[in-house]
């Protein structure tokens, strides 16, 4: 007896196409219940199914394996477009989400470097906020223990460890926990982001992703640094972001792939210059 196709495939990594195509017959039912005029698939979706529906709108099924976005409709009903797209409608048992369509979209990958900052500064302030007291979020303590791998796997584990558990940590905001520039785009003349996976925790935590942003750039010391500064001038702790990109550089940051080595893991590069 075999057990259950995965359903992430070889790299890049996305969606298998098994899984696809389940999706793929959800968003057409979807389409039809809610009188969409359905795009095709945009392939850079790769760990959902995301096509426009009609021109101000997207439709994005995120499939049951992914246990890290269940809570995304949750958070975009919290953020009420103020610093996100907004939510549109949502069948949470289909896990069905039509949301606002950022235009022009462009993402802050594009934009000069000091506007990325200031753009992540500003949807952090603004999205980097208190949940009700009943709230559906895990914590940043889940998402450490579930992503921080055993001690054998790489020296900088332990490192990791170390520093974790030297840390008091905060759970009182609601943290997108992807908070990069290809998920910060240009929405008329502000700045917005799209695809949580949100948790509680401290905004701190936000940061580190957005260090070793974006795809196909090489950090540096200074640029790492530059950007550390940049969020403690606007109020976050600069030593308090610096533990979390060890914690979390180390967490994203492995396993290595087969035939890459760490050069090729910038959370790792970023965990290395920090140290």
């Amino acid at each position: 007896m075999t057990g259950p196709e995965p359903w992430l495939d070889r790299p890049p990594w996305g969606m298998a196409d098994h899984v696809v195509a389940r999706l793929e017959g959800i968003a057409r039912e979807i389409a039809a219940e809610w009188h969409l005029e359905l795009g095709p698939r945009f392939v850079s979706g790769r760990y959902s199914y995301v096509a426009p529906a009609g021109p101000d709108a997207i439709l994005k099924i995120i499939p049951v394996e992914d246990d890290d976005a269940g809570q995304i409709a949750d958070a975009l009903r919290l953020w009420d477009g103020n610093g996100a797209v907004r939510l549109l409608r949502h069948d949470p048992d289909r896990r069905a989400l039509l949301i606002e369509r950022a235009r022009p979209g462009t993402e802050a990958a594009d934009a000069p470097e000091d506007e990325a900052i200031a753009a992540g500064i500003g949807v952090g302030r603004r999205i980097w906020r208190k949940p009700s007291d009943e709230h559906p979020y895990r914590s940043v303590r889940d998402w450490v223990a579930r992503w921080l791998p055993p001690d054998a796997v790489h020296e900088l584990v332990p490192v990791a460890r170390r520093v974790f558990g030297a840390m008091s940590i905060h759970t009182d905001v609601v943290v997108h926990a992807d908070f990069h520039h290809h998920n910060l785009l240009r929405h008329g003349d502000r700045w917005v982001t799209i695809d949580p996976k949100p948790i509680v925790g401290e905004p701190e935590f936000d940061v580190p992703a957005f260090l070793w942003n974006p795809l196909g750039s090489l950090s540096t010391r200074a640029r790492t640094e530059r950007r550390i500064r940049a969020f403690a001038d606007a109020g976050l702790s600069g030593d308090r972001i610096r533990e979390w990109a060890i914690v979390r550089g180390v967490c994203d940051g492995l396993p290595i792939r087969p035939g890459k080595t760490e050069a090729d893991r910038p959370q790792l590069r970023i965990v290395r210059e920090l140290l």
